[in-house]
């Protein structure tokens, strides 16, 4: 699309200021993300179109992180915390009256630019310690939320039973061709499936209950203030929604806490770094430990290794299927994510037993 394109798009919205250049910002995997210049000058507004492929009712996805975004900009009014359009996003409305725009073909939404931030890929000590209060908090502020507020933005998303089946179809159908070239990998997988269902089977037991779960705590999700380097504001809210509290450290583990990147070739820079894993969880524990049960504290490590385990069976069920979900970089751009996330799974199960013991201070 052209610039012009974008501008026509942002003309449905009620903006404050005028629009004047839209560029790429982010590396999402999902949605395509824009920077939007105003005629001052100024980095203002962030357009996005919403991959209505992965997100498929857009109106609820919108309904819930209108929900959301209320509910925590009202706690911040309550305690009377200053600079509150900084501390949570801003969606404006499009001339519709809703928080989105389609245009036949894509939906469109425009939030307000957060001034003086910046976001991580690779953090310290320091700002993981930052990261774990942030979100923690973030669930906290949610905790109070009744059921059925949020609907499920994309169903059965953290659902180790509901990702094995779709594995298992993957691997009955092989439309790619691709299945004899992963059989390592696939025997890897199976041989874990059973020790990785164990939240849906507590679930059903009435052991784990559901909570309001970011569902994708990347430490890029977290804009920090460029001065102070304090947290100030969570974000990507698309997959905020009810699941279960492992998602919430898991995926934080999964990223943050890795020596490699998510898709790093050379595997010899993949494992876990325990120093990152304490500070995230000891940030964590500070702001969520009042709502969570002595069970949810106990397993959140294992959550690291569910949820590795569970992108590991997801990025190797896309390229099996011939790359249909996620964007890629190059033809074995899927294959080379499922073997970094394997090789992370290995380290965290090294590590399993100290990072089991490293919780037992707050049981």
């Amino acid at each position: 699309m052209k610039n012009e394109d974008y501008l026509q798009i942002l003309s449905r919205f009620r903006l404050e200021d005028k629009p004047v250049a839209a560029e790429p910002f982010g590396n999402g995997h999902i949605n395509d993300t824009l920077k939007v210049t105003t005629d001052r000058g100024e980095d203002k507004y962030v357009l996005q179109r919403i991959n209505h492929a992965i997100f498929t009712d857009v109106e609820m996805l919108q309904r819930n992180i209108q929900t959301v975004t209320n509910h925590i900009r009202q706690i911040l009014v309550d305690r009377g915390e200053s600079d509150i359009d900084r501390r949570v996003l801003t969606f404006l409305p499009a001339d519709n009256g809703k928080t989105f725009h389609f245009d036949g073909a894509n939906y469109w939404r425009v939030s307000l630019m957060i001034p003086r931030s910046k976001s991580y890929d690779v953090v310290n000590e320091a700002f993981s310690y930052e990261a774990g209060k942030t979100f923690g908090e973030f669930q906290l502020m949610l905790s109070d939320l009744p059921e059925g507020a949020l609907g499920e933005t994309i169903p059965n998303f953290h659902n180790m039973e509901f990702r094995l089946e779709q594995f298992r179809d993957a691997l009955k159908t092989d439309a790619a061709h691709r299945l004899s070239s992963v059989a390592d990998l696939v025997d890897a997988i199976e041989q874990r499936a059973e020790a990785m269902c164990i939240q849906e089977k507590l679930f059903r037991e009435g052991k784990l209950k559901k909570r309001t779960n970011h569902c994708d705590t990347k430490v890029n999700n977290i804009l920090f203030d460029d001065a102070d380097g304090k947290a100030l504001c969570v974000i990507d809210l698309d997959t905020v929604m009810p699941g279960y509290v492992l998602s919430d450290i898991g995926d934080f583990i999964r990223t943050g806490a890795n020596t490699g990147a998510e898709d790093d070739a050379c595997l010899d820079n993949v494992g876990v770094d325990m120093e990152i894993f304490k500070a995230y969880t000891r940030g964590y524990m500070e702001t969520a430990k009042g709502f969570l049960t002595p069970l949810e504290i106990s397993l959140l490590p294992y959550g690291g290794r569910l949820l590795t385990y569970m992108q590991t069976v997801r990025f190797l069920t896309d390229y099996i299927n011939g790359d249909t979900y996620y964007k890629i970089h190059y033809p074995e751009h899927n294959l080379v994510r499922t073997r970094a996330q394997y090789k992370l799974l290995q380290s965290l199960e090294t590590h399993a037993a100290e990072m089991d013991d490293f919780m037992k201070a707050y049981l």
